[in-house]
């Protein structure tokens, strides 16, 4: 099982921008690894759309973008991505929930 949690999570600002909120993104992968942990099987996969570059496409997130500033640095050529501070903030709260299934302290 792969879970793609940004696709799902895409809207429009009132500016007409679109963009995506981190949190439902994280809310999002959350679910996929509880429904993993109650029925017994393995998460196979993640899929986000990002890049390292420090844009401002999808809100919230420890770079704490807001919609009123997704204009600064709106880069994409067409769908939001998760700039390089919030997919590595993704990335330890994946490899956290992993620690813990395996029985490993968190870190």
């Amino acid at each position: 099982w792969i879970s793609d949690p940004v696709h799902g999570n895409t809207r429009k600002t009132e500016n007409g921008f679109k963009t995506r909120d981190f949190n439902k993104i994280l809310d999002e992968l959350t679910a996929f690894f509880d429904v993993h942990n109650e029925m017994g099987s393995h998460a196979g996969g993640v899929h986000v759309e990002m890049t390292g570059e420090n844009v401002t496409e999808c809100t919230g997130g420890v770079s704490a973008v807001t919609e009123e500033v997704l204009t600064d640095r709106y880069n994409t050529a067409c769908d939001p991505r998760l700039n390089g501070s919030q997919a590595l903030e993704l990335a330890f709260l994946i490899a956290e929930r992993m620690r813990l299934r395996t029985g490993l302290p968190p870190l």
